[in-house]
C-alpha cells in the first residue's frame, strides 16, 4: 500500500510583506525539493478530456500546454471558497481534478478562501451573497479543510493502486496572505494593473449588472483578488495551471492578464464542467439542492443514495467524471448493466465509489448496511444490527417512543401506547386490513403477544410503519 503523507497546512506569521515572500519560497524550497518525493509525470492531465473532465483551457493552446505538463512538475491550484460549513458535490469534481493532476506526478494546491468568502463570488448567483462574520467564515473555513484531508487520504488509503507515492496536495488558506495587507497598498500595486473594460465585460459581471439586484462593488472586486491569489501562489510555489468550474473562466482570466502583465504569459486556466440534475439545473447551495459532502449535512446512506438513485442516462457521464476508475473498466460496467438494467450495477458502483472516496470504508459500510435494512431482502437481520443513532437516521422525521416493556404485551397494546393507529375497532380494523408492519413484516392480528426476535429486535428497538410512509420507533426499557 502506498505512505500516506500528511497534507500540508502553511499559515504565514503576522510579519512584514517582504519577509512573507522570502518565507514562502523558503517554504517552496524546503517542501518541494526536499520533503517530496521525486516522480516523473505522467503528465499530460489534457488526457482528461476524455473522460468529459476539462471544460476549457486557457490561453487556448493546447500543444504549448501539454509541452508545459510533460517537461517536468507542475503546480496547479484549485480553489473552495468557505461560505458554507461544507463542500457539495459540484465542488467534489474539482476535488477530484486536483486528485488527477496528483496522480499524474504534480503538484497540487487546494487553496481555502478565507479572505475572499467574506467578499463573495458573483460568478453563477442572480444576487449579492449573505454576509458571513469572520467567526463564522473561520469556523466553515476549518471544516472545509477536514472535508479535503478526509477525501485525499481516502483516495490514498482506498484507491490509489500503485506503489508509487503520491506528492501530498497542500492544503492554504489566503487570509494568511491578506492579514495586514493595507488596501492602499494593494490598490497601488496591483489595481493599477487591471483594465475595467475587460472587468466590466466579463459575464459574471455583466449578468449582474443588467439582474435588478445588480452588483455591488465589493463583488465586482472578487476578481482582482482572486487574480491576486493566483500571483501570489505563482511567486511563491511557482503555480503556473489554476483549475476551475467553468463559471470561473473570467476570474481565471483575470488572473492570467494579471501575471501576464507583471511576469509574461506563463501561466494556463483549466475549467471543469458544472454539475447538473438530468433536467440540466446546477446542483449545488445557490440552487439550494446541494448533496454536501460532510456527514453532518448529508447522511453517509444519503450520499450513497443520491447516486444510487440516479437515471441511467447520467451513468456513464458520472462514472467518468466521479470516479478513477478506467474507461475500460466503465465499458465493462455499463456493458453489464444494459443486460440487466433494473439491478442498478452502474448506480450501485458509482454510489460505492464516491462513498468510498468522501466517507472511507466505515461510510460505506454503514450507508450499505442501512440500505439494506430499508430495502434489502434480509429482513429482520438487517434492522437488528442498527443502533439507535442509526435507526434514526435512516428513518427521518420518524415519531420515537419509549415504552416499559411487560410481560403479556400485544401487537395492539404497543400501538395503542405509541397512538400510531386510531384507538378502539378503528386500529384492529386496519391492523386486520393488513395496514400494518413491525420491522418491515405485515402483521394481521392485533392481540398477539410481542415476541422477541421477532418482534423486539436484539437491539431493543422496534421498528412500525404504518402504510407506506409513515415511520414509528419503539425503544424498550
Amino acid at each position: 500500500m502506498a505512505t500516506v503523507h500528511k497534507y500540508i497546512l502553511v499559515r504565514l506569521p503576522r510579519i512584514g510583506n517582504r519577509q512573507i515572500n522570502s518565507l514562502g519560497l523558503r517554504f517552496h524550497k524546503r517542501y518541494f525539493s526536499k520533503t517530496l518525493p521525486k516522480t516523473k509525470p505522467s503528465s499530460n492531465i489534457l488526457t482528461l478530456h476524455k473522460r468529459g473532465l476539462i471544460q476549457d483551457i486557457f490561453p487556448n493552446s493546447t500543444d504549448e500546454l501539454a509541452k508545459v505538463l510533460t517537461s517536468s512538475p507542475q503546480t496547479i491550484y484549485c480553489g473552495f471558497d468557505p461560505t458554507a460549513s461544507s463542500l457539495h458535490i459540484g465542488n467534489l469534481l474539482a476535488i477530484i481534478g486536483l486528485i488527477h493532476c496528483q496522480r499524474a506526478g504534480h503538484n497540487g494546491i487546494a487553496l481555502i478562501g478565507g479572505a475572499t468568502a467574506s467578499i463573495g463570488d458573483p460568478s453563477g448567483k442572480s444576487k449579492e451573497r449573505e454576509p458571513l462574520s469572520v467567526d463564522q467564515v473561520a469556523q466553515n473555513a476549518e471544516a472545509i479543510e477536514n472535508n479535503l484531508k478526509t477525501i485525499f487520504e481516502n483516495h490514498e488509503l482506498y484507491i490509489w493502486k500503485s506503489n508509487k507515492d503520491l506528492k501530498p496536495i497542500r492544503i492554504l488558506n489566503n487570509s494568511s496572505w491578506y492579514k495586514g495587507k493595507n488596501v492602499v497598498e494593494f490598490l497601488s500595486s496591483i489595481g493599477r494593473h487591471l483594465r475595467m473594460g475587460t472587468m466590466l465585460g466579463r459575464k459574471s459581471v455583466k449578468s449582474r449588472l443588467e439582474s435588478p439586484a445588480g452588483l455591488n462593488f465589493s463583488e465586482f472586486s472578487y476578481q482582482a483578488f482572486q487574480a491576486y491569489d493566483f500571483l501570489h501562489l505563482h511567486r511563491q510555489y511557482g503555480c503556473r495551471i489554476q483549475l476551475g468550474g467553468m463559471d470561473q473562466m473570467g476570474n481565471i482570466c483575470t488572473g492570467y492578464e494579471l501575471i501576464d502583465r507583471l511576469h509574461g504569459p506563463s501561466v494556463y486556466g483549466i475549467t471543469l464542467p458544472l454539475v447538473t440534475t438530468s433536467s440540466g439545473d446546477k446542483l449545488g447551495k445557490t440552487a439550494g439542492n446541494a448533496v454536501w459532502l460532510n456527514s453532518q449535512n448529508t447522511s453517509e446512506f444519503d450520499l450513497y443514495q443520491y447516486f444510487v438513485q440516479l437515471p441511467d442516462s447520467l451513468m456513464r457521464k458520472y462514472l467518468e467524471l466521479f470516479t478513477f476508475l478506467s474507461l475500460d473498466e466503465i465499458g465493462s460496467i455499463m456493458q453489464k448493466h444494459q443486460s440487466h438494467p433494473s439491478k442498478r450495477q452502474a448506480q450501485k458502483k458509482l454510489a460505492e465509489q464516491v462513498s468510498l472516496l468522501v466517507h472511507g470504508e466505515e461510510g460505506l459500510s454503514k450507508a450499505k448496511r442501512l440500505t439494506e435494512a430499508l430495502y434489502g431482502s434480509s429482513g429482520i437481520r438487517a434492522l437488528e444490527v442498527l443502533n439507535e443513532k442509526e435507526a434514526e437516521e435512516l428513518f427521518k422525521g420518524a415519531f420515537i417512543s419509549k415504552i416499559l416493556l411487560e410481560p403479556g404485551i400485544t401487537i395492539f397494546d404497543m400501538v395503542e401506547k405509541v397512538k400510531c393507529l386510531p384507538s378502539g375497532g378503528k386500529g384492529e380494523k386496519l391492523i386486520r386490513d393488513g395496514g400494518l408492519y413491525i420491522n418491515n413484516n405485515r402483521v394481521a392480528n392485533p392481540n398477539q403477544l410481542l415476541l422477541e426476535g421477532e418482534h423486539i429486535l436484539k437491539n431493543n428497538l422496534t421498528f412500525i410503519r404504518v402504510g407506506k410512509k409513515n415511520y414509528y420507533i419503539v425503544k424498550w426499557i
